[in-house]
């Protein structure tokens, strides 16, 4: 007799994606997590702990089930209902990638319960597809430091999941264990969409040019763990002037760049809130005292010293299977 999945355990790293110059290329993991214990039920249900549970507990337009039901639905399984027992370490709206983390999340219960024999281009292919971008995904999915690039697929008619996927190209680096990541988050969200549309459709050679080198500065810094070239590499034309106007933060932070023992500020993901990237030794007291003098109202801000996450999602799923069960 197969064995039937009882339960299914994920742990979701949270991600900053472009890092200045890498617009929708480069990402990486932060230990922060969302995690998620689902077990098959008669109905669907939410226990919620942690950060934002109202809107992590609604059982309308939660994001995790809306992608489980798609994935089953639309590869001709039986939808089981799950109660989900989760505790939210992600923030949300931040730019700190809650998005992919509930969609992988979503795909990987269908991939459980769903018995679909998915791998890592599979679900990788379906997150970039649902996602838009393949940044986040990846990051949250392998873990460490990620850069990725997508050859497009011929999109279905009827906007479904269908073998005519996206191809996901990527590479992951492990993060040098001698940085490490502060996050810096605002009180009020921005939605992603918000923030894409004040994008221009177009650039100049110029721009284009500046960030491309900036990019290529930045997977070497990262491959070689050199804090001379991060200082130089996250430097941006492409998406952080356009976004300073809703992300005001980012233009408070951006001078503290090159400061003794900051390595790179950035907008994580479409933001609000602030990636900063910093040797692992500075002190703590000299960190919130340059943060007293930078930002008007220290109190208005939440800082975060999260650190990186070298485990990605895949290395985390856990499952069990019915005490007496037989294969």
């Amino acid at each position: 007799m197969k064995k039937s999945v009882q339960s299914v355990h994920l742990r979701l790293p949270a991600t900053s994606a472009n890092l200045g110059p890498a617009f929708d290329t480069g990402a990486l993991a932060l230990n922060m997590h969302l995690d998620v214990r689902a077990e098959a039920a008669d109905v669907f249900g939410i226990t919620a702990r942690g950060r934002d549970t109202k809107a992590v507990g609604k059982l309308e337009g939660n994001l995790i089930l809306e992608t489980y039901r798609r994935c089953m639905t639309e590869q001709r399984r039986r939808v089981q209902p799950l109660h989900l027992s989760m505790n939210n370490g992600i923030p949300l709206g931040m730019g700190c990638g809650s998005s992919a983390a509930a969609r992988l999340a979503g795909i990987a219960l269908a991939v459980e319960f769903g018995e679909l024999g998915w791998g890592d281009d599979e679900i990788l292919a379906v997150s970039t597809f649902l996602e838009g971008h393949p940044d986040n995904a990846t990051a949250c999915w392998l873990g460490g430091m990620t850069v990725s690039a997508v050859t497009a697929g011929t999109a279905p008619a009827d906007g479904g999941l269908s073998q005519n996927l996206p191809t996901v190209h990527v590479a992951r680096l492990d993060i040098p264990e001698y940085w490490n990541a502060v996050v810096v988050l605002p009180r009020d969200p921005v939605r992603t969409e918000e923030s894409r549309k004040l994008l221009p459709d177009f650039y100049s050679r110029r721009d284009v040019v500046a960030n491309l080198q900036h990019s290529s500065l930045l997977v070497a810094a990262f491959a070689t763990g050199s804090n001379d070239l991060l200082r130089e590499a996250m430097h941006d034309c492409m998406h952080q002037p356009y976004r300073v106007a809703i992300c005001p933060l980012l233009g408070t932070l951006l001078p503290v760049a090159g400061s003794p023992g900051i390595l790179g500020v950035a907008l994580s993901g479409a933001g609000p809130g602030i990636l900063m990237i910093v040797e692992r030794n500075l002190d703590r007291a000299a960190l919130e005292g340059l943060l007293r003098k930078t930002l008007s109202d220290r109190s208005s801000c939440e800082v975060i010293e999260c650190g990186f996450e070298s485990q990605g999602a895949r290395s985390a799923v856990r499952r069990d299977t019915p005490l007496g069960a037989r294969a």
